[in-house]
């Protein structure tokens, strides 16, 4: 997958030479063992090895380096932790891939105007494990939390469980320095509210690495919830786990998270790690109420009661904080638990109302059926964001094939059910095509012309996110 007008070519030693200038020898890597080890992120059946690996010893290396490229014609692709589920960091288009992950410092931790200002190389759970002394945390949680970055949690605006009261990646950032496809370093807000003038920050997260290079980025800090109540349902089956989400938000609780796993994900999990999940159950959902102790017995009370009046046949209801983490280990490390099922699997982020979330269930189901695949649940079911993965063999062409029909038929429902094509894991390179399903021509041709105005020679992240111009629907 080679970006039009970008030609993979050896990279110069002139160019080699003035980068190693920049970040010394040992930052510029191009041994062929080296490159290897970044031919894809998680999304594994997307691959494409770089030209050179560059590493950086401070955010000042950034800018001089991305001149560097820019002079000579070679795009680049920022790197984290490779935990991205949509290829956005494969380096498809050759040139140089940009590993931000030792860019780790937490430059400033402001507990009274509870923001921090970070690198991009900072593992998401590290800023609430620096805030926690404070009464405070970074309440956008990814799965992958304990090891993806802050700076590709900004590239994709990264979701979690606890999307549902407390929002995505952006809704917690107040102000971004970038350095842009020319090598320009800006400052898109600040440690404040409300700037002035177009919403660049904005702009600028989810755009997956399109449009520049972050390098810092000011993070909002929240107070910890005071009290938790963490309540795991089992159902005969996922639609009715999917119809107890829509009754909870209808009563007019907020939860935290409402999150649900399918029978498939139950057995998975349970066989892996006996945490005391019910082997017979359709679907588990976990409830997570939080905020003040008055009244959340009884909001917990009410949650239980609709619950039962939709099946639930088992409920448990956490008692201390040893057992809150229980509940939610089986949830967290259900991805882990899928390698037990299949040699390969793709997975994928589809939304829809969440009043729908059983009639995209049963549009799931009939792609499992039509093409022969056992394809497993996991959702985010407070915010519709519903993750099927298509499990396949990845030797066997005929599966991948396969996994490719399902995946594209199960975007495309969720789009005809006045949905989107990713919640939080970002279009990257895997989604690429299916951008015109999303949006109209118009819609397209605007995005493309940002991405102009910012990058008139496309080498910011070539190849993700928008669709070439001849690529229609």
């Amino acid at each position: 997958m080679t970006e039009p007008g970008i030609p993979r070519r050896p990279v110069p030693p002139e160019v080699l030479a003035a980068l190693r200038g920049v970040v010394g020898r040992e930052g510029v890597r191009d041994a062929m063992e080296d490159l290897l080890a970044y031919e894809c992120d998680a999304m594994t059946f997307l691959r494409g090895r770089p030209d050179l690996v560059v590493t950086f010893r401070s955010t000042d290396e950034v800018a001089p380096v991305v001149r560097i490229l820019a002079g000579a014609g070679i795009p680049f692709t920022p790197w984290g932790a490779g935990t991205g589920l949509a290829g956005g960091a494969a380096c498809l288009s050759g040139g140089a891939l940009l590993v931000l992950s030792r860019l780790k410092r937490i430059i400033k931790l402001d507990p009274l105007e509870r923001w921090a200002l970070v690198e991009p190389g900072v593992v998401n759970l590290d800023i609430s494990e620096a805030a926690i002394a404070y009464g405070l945390c970074f309440a956008p949680d990814p799965s992958s939390q304990t090891a993806c970055t802050i700076g590709g949690n900004v590239a994709a605006n990264s979701g979690g469980p606890h999307t549902l009261k407390y929002g995505v990646t952006t809704d917690h950032v107040l102000g971004l320095e970038a350095v842009l496809p020319d090598g320009r370093t800006a400052t898109l807000g600040g440690p404040y509210e409300d700037a002035p003038g177009l919403d660049w920050r904005g702009l600028l997260i989810g755009s997956e690495g399109t449009l520049g290079v972050v390098t810092k980025i000011w993070v909002r800090l929240v107070p910890l919830p005071a009290s938790w109540k963490t309540i795991l349902a089992a159902f005969p089956e996922f639609e009715d786990a999917s119809r107890a989400v829509s009754d909870i938000i209808a009563a007019g609780m907020v939860p935290a998270a409402l999150e649900m796993m399918d029978r498939r994900l139950v057995r998975a999990v349970e066989e892996s790690f006996h945490l005391g999940l019910p082997l017979t159950a359709g679907a588990v959902l976990i409830v997570e109420l939080d905020g003040s102790p008055e009244g959340l017995d009884r909001a917990g009370d009410r949650a239980v009661e609709l619950c039962r009046g939709r099946g639930a046949f088992q409920v448990r209801v956490a008692r201390s904080p040893e057992e809150r983490a229980s509940l939610w280990e089986g949830r967290k490390k259900a991805a882990a638990a899928v390698g037990r099922l299949a040699p390969s699997y793709g997975t994928h982020d589809v939304v829809v109302p969440r009043t729908l979330l059983p009639e995209m269930a049963r549009k799931v189901k009939e792609s499992e059926q039509r093409h022969g695949l056992r394809i497993g649940m996991l959702a985010h079911g407070g915010d519709g964001n519903l993750h099927p993965l298509v499990l396949y063999d990845q030797r066997i062409p005929e599966e991948g094939k396969k996994m490719h029909a399902a995946s594209e038929e199960i975007a495309r429902g969720a789009v005809e059910l006045g949905g989107t094509i990713t919640g939080e894991h970002g279009v990257g390179a895997e989604k690429v095509g299916l951008m015109a399903v999303q949006f109209s021509p118009v819609d397209l041709g605007v995005m493309r012309g940002l991405k102009k105005l910012v990058d008139p020679r496309g080498l910011s992240n070539p190849g993700k996110v928008l669709p070439p111009e001849e690529m229609a629907e």
